[in-house]
């Protein structure tokens, strides 16, 4: 077939080159025929795809208009409260917030207020003055056994790995958390330069794949961690068992995007998709974890020591809250990540239908916590679609302390949804390692727009606990926030997920019915 089309071309080349030679003026047209001929012919010759075999060159528009369906979909045909993940609202919000543009709206909601889902915040008729609250408060991190607590910001830069991100988007996001007093997290991809040279604090997190504090072999390197946990920047080591993009699956950066540079930072060969495993090889249950953390916890010289997860089968983080009891040992804080998905590629299957929701997932977290009399030596931190001061307050309603965010960070850098985070293609040079794209995305500018988007989000959620008369974090309950759950009634996050007596879960005689079948399953020695 190769061989008929080449004599084919030829021929067809050979009259082309006849008819010009007699009329010049025949040029002009073959420049636009013949290109179309040649791939009319091969759209027939080829068996690979129906269409086009059957609609020779009319077929290819159905692939063209697939590629730039997203963004038919997204600029000229949804509407501004449709667009998934994020709506347009949503995303502009962000934009104008980061640019320090007016992010007020004419004319009132859009939203339908009597629509199953939609929520509120229940302010009071004695509302605080705004300018007698603190617009930046700060959240300690750190139990009694830690001996460097951190006092961090209400909202900071969720996990998002350099090799995921560009080298420009970690060092604006760095630079911009320098500026505006939070913090970044690093993402399992291990600890890279751009995390440390704009001066940001820096939150290492640390996966199963153990990058930048790991062996030959992919085990955990003690030598390794010491040497990086103990940097000025580092200022809490994160323990990462899932992420809400694909929990229980493992980590995926693809081989396009793993540059020499990469390969050294995470301490892994090139030239391969880099896979995390699915679960950790340093501990196997619960009591080695405990070790674990207090193994990380030494070597960082008592920094905070954390765990995030995407709250999976409940009997096993019941197994971690009865080993802290068991060996009295406490982990500082615990990101807990909605299985709503995030800024990993992910499988569809993973995203849509793997982990628990965000709000269960915090007031499970929250409630466990308190049964077993550990949450005042740990703070909880949501991470999930969290991206308005709303949120915020949400999430602080059902039990979080502080808020982490990375797409909405991502938002801030100049994300446009694009979708093509997996792809290496990225147009505005947040998720690539091409650096003739990466290089459109310029540091110095768009940290500020960071820093902007991340201070007027906490004046923001500020001013809603205000409108609530609540001056600080640590006030917001379950009562300041209503959903409603069909045309006629709401109820409070109160209502929807009563709270667990303290100290309920230390003994099984005086464990809620709700838990107890979760309860009996959880054990210190294993998952």
């Amino acid at each position: 077939m190769r061989k008929f089309f080449l004599i084919f071309t030829i021929t067809i080349l050979s009259l082309c080159g006849l008819l010009i030679y007699i009329n010049w003026k025949f040029s002009l047209l073959l420049l636009i025929v013949l290109p179309l001929l040649c791939i009319g012919v091969y759209d027939m010759i080829q068996t690979k795809h129906a269409v086009r075999k059957n609609f020779p060159i009319i077929g290819r528009l159905r692939y063209l208009l697939e590629d730039f369906g997203p963004e038919i979909r997204q600029y000229f045909v949804e509407p501004d409260t449709d667009g998934k993940p994020f709506n347009r609202l949503q995303r502009s919000l962000v934009y104008q917030r980061s640019k320090k543009e007016i992010d007020t709206q004419p004319f009132g909601t859009q939203l339908n207020v009597y629509h199953t889902g939609y929520e509120w915040i229940n302010h009071s008729i004695k509302a605080i003055p705004f300018k007698e609250i603190d617009t930046n408060p700060r959240v300690k991190i750190g139990s009694e056994q830690c001996s460097k607590p951190y006092l961090a910001s209400l909202y900071n830069i969720s996990a998002m790995s350099y090799g995921s991100l560009s080298k420009n988007a970690i060092l604006a996001l760095n630079s911009g958390a320098k500026q505006g007093g939070f913090y970044h997290n690093t993402g399992e991809g291990g600890l890279s330069p751009y995390h440390l040279e704009p001066g940001g604090d820096v939150v290492w997190n640390i996966g199963t794949g153990y990058f930048s504090c790991r062996d030959t072999h992919g085990n955990f390197n003690y030598d390794a961690f010491v040497e990086r946990a103990t940097k000025e920047h580092v200022k809490m080591i994160e323990i990462k068992f899932s992420q809400g993009a694909k929990p229980g699956h493992g980590g995926i950066l693809p081989k396009e995007k793993v540059t020499d540079e990469i390969a050294a930072i995470r301490l892994v060969e090139k030239g391969n998709d880099i896979v995390s495993p699915p679960r950790h090889s340093a501990f196997t249950n619960p009591l080695e974890l405990m070790e674990f953390v207090k193994l990380l916890r030494k070597g960082s010289e008592g920094k905070p020591i954390g765990i995030k997860i995407c709250i999976g089968n409940k009997s096993e983080f019941l197994s971690i809250c009865k080993a802290m009891i068991e060996t009295n040992t406490y982990l500082d804080f615990i990101t807990v990540d909605g299985g709503e998905g995030g800024t990993g590629a992910a499988p569809q299957e993973y995203s849509d239908h793997v982990g628990m929701p965000l709000r269960e997932a915090l007031a499970f977290v929250y409630d466990s916590l308190k049964g077993f009399g550990l949450k005042n030596q740990i703070k909880i931190i949501a991470s999930g679609k969290v991206i308005t001061g709303f949120d915020i307050i949400k999430n602080l309603s059902i039990g979080a302390d502080l808020c982490n965010s990375a797409r909405g960070m991502m938002f801030a850098l100049g994300c446009i949804q694009a979708l093509e985070c997996h792809k290496n293609t990225c147009p505005t040079g947040v998720a690539t390692q091409d650096p003739k794209l990466a290089k459109g995305l310029v540091p110095e500018e768009k940290s500020i727009r960071v820093a902007r988007f991340q201070h007027e989000t906490v004046k923001s959620a500020m001013e809603l606990m205000a409108s609530a008369g609540i001056k600080h974090p640590d006030d917001v309950d379950r009562t300041v926030v209503s959903t409603r759950i069909d045309i006629t009634k709401s109820i409070t996050f109160e209502e929807m997920y009563p709270e667990l007596e303290l100290g309920c879960l230390l003994n099984e005689a005086t464990v809620p019915k709700d838990f107890i079948s979760h309860w009996r399953k959880a054990s210190i020695n294993s998952f």
